[in-house]
């Protein structure tokens, strides 16, 4: 009875506390408050923590769910250019890090493009999973990008869209930047066409995506307290050598200063995006007639 009693029965014992550790995990979450959530919980109130109200980072899939009217959505095929194509690497190849995030995310790259409806008004949306090497916007994600504006141009519907990153690709070097420029012609292409253009900025917002389309929406909401900006807090603070407020860069500091229009928390994006394009498109309707009597009125003088 001795080896069963030291070897088989502790054996026995580990699995099951194996097991039940790792289903008690699963159970719960954490929180920047530092309460333990339930993930049922946190799931059900999409993902915002239920104790503090943080805005906890969305999947683009999630945040398509939460968005669109009866969690309905079709998903929009974006251009891929080459993976790789300054053969990059630093501690690790650019490759890898590319496969990995593909792993993890099960997306082909950082933004996904859905088609849906938003209070019965069809638009297109896009959104930033941060997971993928922090949101970083490449070739891949300008392509994306424009492929959803285009898309929006053909139709003429609106384009909405959820920023979340940490800025430009810096394994793609000059090809990311140029992304800036390639990505600000597309929302002026949009506003050539009277195509209503809003920016929903989450946490993080940063970087090249905040200097380039992020700020360039007809309306820019953020969730409560995201951080927006563009370079770090430190790397400022260094350079102005002085002492930032601690709300600074804040969704709320960026709202008290002119930088943005609304703050809007989660459960009410769907419905404060929604009443605010009908309200556009009504006024884009509008602009256009106006634009059209121009026209006509022009060729009765011409042809007199």
């Amino acid at each position: 009875m001795n080896w069963i009693t030291k070897f088989i029965k502790p054996k026995i014992k580990s699995l099951f506390e194996k097991r039940s550790a790792k289903v008690e995990a699963n159970l719960w979450t954490t929180c920047s408050c530092k309460n333990l959530i339930y993930v049922e919980d946190m799931d059900s109130n999409q993902k915002v923590c239920p104790k503090c109200g943080e805005h906890h980072k969305l999947t683009c899939k999630e945040r398509f769910k939460t968005f669109f009217d009866n969690k309905e959505f079709q998903l929009i095929e974006t251009p891929l250019p080459k993976d790789d194509p300054l053969n990059f690497q630093d501690k690790k190849k650019y490759v890898d890090r590319l496969k990995a995030a593909r792993d993890l995310t099960g997306q082909s790259d950082a933004i996904l493009i859905a088609t849906g409806k938003i209070q019965g008004i069809e638009v297109v949306v896009g959104a930033q999973d941060f997971r993928f090497i922090g949101g970083s916007f490449g070739a891949a994600s300008g392509e994306a990008f424009i492929a959803g504006a285009q898309h929006a141009i053909e139709n003429k519907i609106p384009y909405v869209f959820f920023s979340c990153s940490g800025g430009q690709r810096m394994h793609e070097s000059s090809i990311a930047l140029m992304q800036m420029s390639r990505t600000a012609l597309a929302v002026n292409e949009l506003k050539k066409k009277n195509i209503p253009f809003i920016v929903v900025l989450t946490n993080p917002t940063t970087g090249g995506v905040t200097a380039s389309w992020a700020m360039l929406g007809d309306i820019l909401i953020s969730e409560p307290k995201s951080v927006i900006g563009f370079a770090g807090r430190r790397v400022i603070q260094d350079t102005v050598r002085e002492t930032l407020p601690d709300d600074f860069q804040t969704a709320e500091y960026v709202k008290d200063h002119g930088g943005l229009d609304l703050i809007v928390e989660r459960k009410f994006l769907n419905s404060t995006v929604g009443t605010l394009l009908s309200v556009l498109l009504k006024k884009a309707e509008a602009q256009a007639k106006q634009e059209s009597n121009v026209t006509i009125d022009q060729s009765i003088q011409s042809a007199s």
